[in-house]
């Protein structure tokens, strides 16, 4: 059991509020909060056995989602009491029906996104938070007032504010907060109530920002790819000697890196976030290499030296974007190593002698 399941269970008990899991932020947690019920990123297990979903989904599925599933059939998400899943990939959307199928909770809701960014897109996307809201006033019995949403929104923009500057500390040579410890705090946003977490970030900023560093000058690397949610690829990177500085990954800086502009209807400001402004490749943005540009910018901000991607097998959005932005980074002259895992980072050593050579390399 990983450590921020202990404390959601430990929340629940203490709190008495039922807990909402999502796996994708498309469906905004701040409105599960302002319905009054705790929101919780799911997260799986690296590595553990997946043979629990095999009677669910075929074996060449995605990888992440089967060890969910497989989870889930074990029982081992038996604290939540509800279940969000948003239109993030066909395989996700899967999980929803035969999650929900299987294993009922007494709460349960599909998000459904839009694939292009286009006005309509953007009015299908704000009438789908109203229903979102309403199924959860449903559920709860509690009234989602403009203030609440707008009180919510305030609360996680504080979190984002806080993570943009440890994140900043990143910035130093050597850095002041390693990556692998960085996530482990984002791991914890996934948990925690805004108040709760606004804590954490606080005292983990003053201890960073008083602590020396532990003079590894060695070669800064940005992590781009899908869901990255256990340390053990940034601690394999750490080990072999290099800085993992910054990220562009589903539970990083594409969460965290810009507010929720906080405008008269919460709709509208959740819409320009989530919607237009989050980086996923399951979101189609037209042609041309556009799309990442911020990935160039965000690494000279950086001084990143090369880039790490992380790419889950069988996750297609990410790998139907892969050649291109290969063939972009080349040109900004960024070097690429990419790491196609089963979300388990074994072979280990086969994997630590191929981010030790990067690293030489670069």
């Amino acid at each position: 059991m990983r450590e921020n399941e202990q404390q959601i269970r430990q929340l629940k008990k203490e709190s008495g509020l039922p807990v909402i899991g999502y796996l994708c932020c498309f469906a905004p947690p701040e409105i599960i909060s302002a319905s009054g019920a705790i929101p919780y990123r799911i997260t799986g297990i690296p590595g553990a056995d997946n043979s629990d979903a095999d009677a669910y989904v075929e074996p060449y599925g995605c990888t992440y989602v089967r060890n969910i599933l497989a989870r889930a059939a074990r029982g081992e998400y038996d604290f939540l009491d509800g279940l969000v899943i948003s239109h993030s990939c066909d395989m996700v959307q899967r999980l929803y029906g035969i999650w929900t199928y299987y294993h009922p909770l007494p709460y349960s809701y599909m998000f459904n996104v839009p694939h292009q960014v286009s006005p309509w897109g953007r009015d299908f996307f704000e009438r789908e938070l109203g229903f979102f809201q309403e199924s959860l006033e449903k559920f709860t019995d509690n009234k989602v007032t403009k203030e609440k949403l707008k009180e919510s929104i305030s609360l996680f923009n504080e979190n984002r504010a806080l993570i943009r500057r440890l994140n900043n500390l990143r910035k130093s040579s050597p850095p002041l907060v390693k990556g692998s410890e960085m996530l482990d705090l984002l791991m914890m946003g996934g948990t925690l109530p805004a108040k709760d977490y606004n804590s954490m970030l606080n005292e983990k900023l003053k201890e960073s920002e008083m602590k020396s560093t532990d003079g590894n000058t060695g070669p800064r690397i940005m992590i781009w790819g899908s869901i990255v949610d256990d340390p053990a690829l940034l601690r394999i990177i750490e080990d072999a000697g290099g800085n993992v500085v910054t990220d562009d990954t589903c539970i990083g800086f594409r969460v965290w890196d810009k507010d929720i502009p906080e405008t008269d209807n919460p709709y509208e400001g959740l819409t320009e976030h989530y919607f237009i402004n989050f980086q996923c490749p399951r979101t189609d943005r037209g042609p041309g290499t556009e799309r990442f540009e911020y990935l160039a910018q965000r690494a000279r901000e950086y001084n990143v030296d090369g880039i790490i991607g992380y790419v889950i097998s069988f996750c297609d959005p990410h790998k139907f974007d892969y050649p291109d932005l290969r063939d972009y980074l080349k040109k900004e002259g960024l070097p690429l190593l990419l790491i196609d895992d089963n979300y388990s980072f074994e072979p280990a050593e086969s994997i630590k002698t191929r981010i030790q050579a990067f690293l030489e390399m670069i």
